[in-house]
């Protein structure tokens, strides 16, 4: 398992994290998602090798906001 952490800016509900949770989702590989709107968290976990990171990045785009490497 692999964990990957990122700063997520623009988030500020449940919502938001929802989206982002939906986006991500869908990138293959991917085991578990946290997301926190509060500090602006996002952990992407996979059951193999990590995550790419400009995959999350494109997913996090398509959800409405801008993440980058924690």
């Amino acid at each position: 398992m692999a964990t990957t952490q990122y700063q997520v800016t623009g988030m500020t509900c449940g919502h938001c994290e929802m989206s982002i949770r939906e986006e991500v989702g869908q990138i293959e590989g991917v085991s578990d998602i946290q997301v926190s709107s509060t500090d602006g968290h996002l952990a992407v976990t996979t059951a193999g090798a990590p995550v790419d990171d400009a995959a999350v990045f494109a997913a996090v785009e398509e959800a409405g906001y801008e993440a980058r490497v924690a």
